[in-house]
C-alpha cells in the first residue's frame, strides 16, 4: 500500500471524523423515523447503534463507504483493494457495534474489526 495519497491507510483523525459524521447522521434518522429523544430509557439510546448498523451493512455492503466515510474521503476495502462486498460487511459492522473490537488497534492504527473481517480503511 502507498504510504501516502489514494490507496492508503487512512489516518485516525479521518476516520474519528467519519463516525462522527455517521452518528451523528444516525441520531437525526432516528429521531425523524423512530422517535428517539435524547435520554429516553429502555431501549431508546440503542436506535441510533441500529441505524447505524443498517447503515454500514447496506453502504460498506454494496457502496464501500458510509456517507461519513465518503465525505472524509475514505472507503472500505479488502487487502488488496478489492471491495468489501456484503459478508464482510456483516462481520465488520456487528464488531464495530460491538464497540472494544473498533478501539482496540496494531501499530497501523488498524481496527481489530477490520484485521478480523480482512478489510482496511483507505484514502479515496
Amino acid at each position: 500500500m502507498p504510504e501516502r495519497g489514494t490507496g492508503s491507510l487512512a489516518r485516525f483523525g479521518r476516520r474519528l471524523a467519519a463516525v462522527f459524521v455517521d452518528w451523528l447522521l444516525c441520531t437525526v434518522i432516528a429521531a425523524g423515523l423512530l422517535s428517539y429523544r435524547l435520554g429516553e430509557g429502555e431501549l431508546g439510546p440503542f436506535k441510533p447503534l441500529g441505524v447505524l448498523v443498517l447503515m454500514n451493512l447496506l453502504l460498506v455492503g454494496t457502496l464501500g463507504s458510509t456517507v461519513g466515510q465518503r465525505l472524509l474521503g475514505i472507503r472500505i476495502v479488502r487487502i488488496g483493494g478489492v471491495s468489501a462486498g456484503p459478508f464482510r460487511a456483516v462481520i465488520r459492522t456487528v464488531l464495530l457495534a460491538v464497540v472494544i473490537p473498533a478501539v482496540i488497534w496494531d501499530r497501523d492504527t488498524r481496527g481489530l474489526h477490520d484485521k478480523i473481517a480482512g478489510t482496511v480503511t483507505v484514502r479515496i
